[in-house]
């Protein structure tokens, strides 16, 4: 039985994430990047896949030697929590023989070698403890060689447990005795009240030499201070503030830190339905979801975050800067080839699982409006030193030419239909804000470029989406020119400026997105059946979308309706603060990738406009 979504948390250094359940078992992790194979693969497989299960051994019958506890047989935490601000995780067990802790994280790296900590702690009794690890790299799919390396004579150090494949490798250091069995390496301890035990497991290139040795305690108060200091910096004080930095701390966890880049989601192929195909390796960059991230970073009070983002976005369309990919890999890399991995079964058998993607090499025109969008609102928010940067402005330049050459094709749109593609109304709509931002900039710095002809440009983009893209018998703005169908992105019209909220055609579609794209007053993306998006099966309510909805409520003069939408929202959020891509309402549980950057984006951006007082509000 595999765990649910909602029972993980996230731990990160800002170059890689971890997923830990709440029986104690680290189901993924990449090693050294975000977009590395995985050395625990377990989560879109079985344990055969890879796991660090780390929890107070089993009651009844001793395990037989070499076989871990099945996941029928672990026992999840009483309690967990992030210590404080941070991405410090805490989770407690109690048993009849007592309380234990463990806390879990990974230190920021400062060109150390990548590090997953564990801290073992007894609070109360006697409790056995049972650590079970199996390394797996390539996705599972390769045992590497394990070998135990003696530490120096006379030091008192411990043996080291070093796991070698390929270019890979993995260092365990523990003080806690530790053996082998069934391809499994094993430590079974006692802790009594205040007793500490640690296990620290490093990646390093396979033909280094060895890392250090770990200092946990030393590590784990580095780490604190880290997260104290980023999270000091948030501007946000309103009422929904531990909502609202948990998902910056979120944001920041997806941020890779040698280069900025942002990836959507730590993992891979977390159905959309389970059991379905609808599965993405989300480990790469959107230039969407990015530059929305930039905007929710820049409310906040990150400045430094998004500066960063800026330059990783100059780095990465170098060269080509009027031809964007949707996505890049994190360094700005653009092959991005999709494939599928046979050898794993998926998560609740949702297969296939994928790595890379080949969406990377749709035209999605709305892409350009985002980044054009982003960089206005750097701009105006005082992120650019110097107004006229040269490297921001050449590239506005491209987009635009490229824009005003292409904005009549059709294309796959914002949500990556793998159909054929259409006119979709997103997607002009933001061809115009493309074209406004840069207006705007134009004027506002006395810039040279061709300001009449892009204004006549913005106009008539405009023009066309009232004329095709507005049903006027529905009052409403539908998904593609020609069609019935409604899209959760038209929710997006008011909040980028291309009509004003209390347009009567704005209204009417909030409305009827509410009465036909909506279930359990949660808000689809579109509907799966009719022109469809090219694949089988269907999907969740999108939680982006609701949270989009949330803010036009309050945007139209209806903010009590849209607070109650957010609160519900809040509370599909699992223990401690996540959220996937998607919720399934049949059986009440996350789905998609987790936790996923563009659903904790809009609950800030929410929070942000709810927060304000409304017409007629105290």
């Amino acid at each position: 039985m595999a765990t649910l979504i909602e029972d993980y948390a996230l731990i990160g250094d800002m170059q890689t994430a971890a997923l830990v359940a709440r029986d104690g078992s680290v189901d993924w992790l990449c090693l050294p990047r975000f977009d590395s194979p995985a050395v625990f693969a377990g989560l879109l497989g079985t344990d055969d896949h890879g796991f660090w299960r780390l929890a107070p051994a089993a009651r009844g019958p001793a395990p037989v030697v070499g076989e871990p506890p099945g996941r029928s047989q672990g026992r999840a935490a009483a309690r967990r929590r992030y210590r404080g601000d941070s991405l410090v995780l805490e989770s407690e067990w109690d048993t009849p023989e007592g309380t234990v802790r463990v806390t879990d994280f990974m230190p920021p790296r400062r060109n150390a070698a990548p590090c997953l900590v564990r801290i073992v702690e007894g609070v109360s009794g006697r409790v056995r403890m049972s650590s079970a690890l199996r390394m797996r790299f390539s996705y599972g799919r390769v045992v590497p060689w394990v070998r135990r390396e003696g530490g120096r004579r006379g030091t008192g150090l411990a043996d080291r447990t070093v796991a070698v494949a390929g270019p890979d490798s993995l260092w365990l250091d523990t003080d806690a005795e530790t053996y082998g069995s069934d391809l499994t390496t094993h430590a079974d301890f006692t802790v009594t009240a205040g007793r500490r035990v640690t296990l620290t497991l490093s990646w390093q290139p396979s033909h280094l030499a060895a890392p250090p040795r770990p200092d946990a305690e030393e590590l784990l108060r580095g780490t604190e201070r880290f997260w104290d200091g980023w999270t000091a910096q948030c501007s946000y004080t309103g009422r929904w503030r531990e909502a609202v930095v948990r998902s910056l701390i979120t944001l920041k966890a997806l941020t890779y830190a040698p280069t900025g880049g942002i990836v959507a989601a730590p993992t891979t192929s977390l159905p959309e339905e389970l059991g379905g195909v609808r599965n993405w390796d989300y480990r790469y960059t959107w230039l969407r979801d990015a530059a929305i991230t930039l905007g929710a970073l820049l409310r906040t009070g990150y400045r430094e975050e998004a500066r960063r983002w800026r330059e990783w976005l100059l780095r990465a369309v170098a060269g080509d800067a009027q031809n964007l990919q949707i996505m890049y890999g994190v360094a700005g890399e653009r092959e991005l080839a999709e494939s599928e991995l046979a050898w794993l079964p998926g998560y609740e058998g949702s297969r296939p699982v994928r790595i890379g993607n080949g969406a990377a090499d749709q035209l999605q025109l709305d892409v350009y409006g985002e980044v054009v969008d982003a960089l206005w609102l750097g701009q105006t928010s005082g992120l650019t030193p110097d107004a006229r940067d040269d490297s921001t402005h050449i590239l506005q330049m491209k987009l635009m030419n490229y824009l005003e050459s292409n904005w009549r094709e059709p294309d796959e749109g914002i949500w990556e239909v793998r159909g054929p593609r259409r006119h979709f109304t997103h997607s002009k709509v933001m061809t115009w804000v493309a074209a406004d931002r840069t207006v705007r900039r134009l004027s506002r710095l006395g810039l040279e470029g061709p300001v009449a002809r892009w204004r006549a440009l913005r106009d008539d983009v405009h023009r066309e989406v009232c004329a095709k893209g507005y049903d006027a018998d529905r009052n409403t703005f539908t998904q593609s020119y020609g069609s019935s169908e409604l899209d959760a992105s038209l929710l997006l019209i008011p909040q980028v400026g291309f009509l004003p909220p209390d347009d009567p055609r704005v209204v009417g579609t909030v409305e009827a997105v509410q009465r036909e794209l909506c279930e359990d007053g949660f808000v689809r993306r579109y509907p799966v059946t009719g022109e469809g998006d090219g694949l089988p099966g269907g999907e969740g309510v999108f939680l982006a979308c609701s949270f989009w909805l949330a803010h036009d409520l309050a945007l139209i003069g209806r903010p009590a309706e849209g607070r109650r939408l957010f609160e519900r929202l809040l509370a599909l959020r699992n223990d401690v603060g996540l959220l996937a891509e998607e919720f399934d309402t049949a059986r009440q549980r996350l789905v998609g990738n987790f936790p996923q950057a563009f659903s904790h984006v809009p609950l800030i951006d929410a929070a942000l406009r709810l927060g304000r007082p409304a017409e007629g509000e105290g």
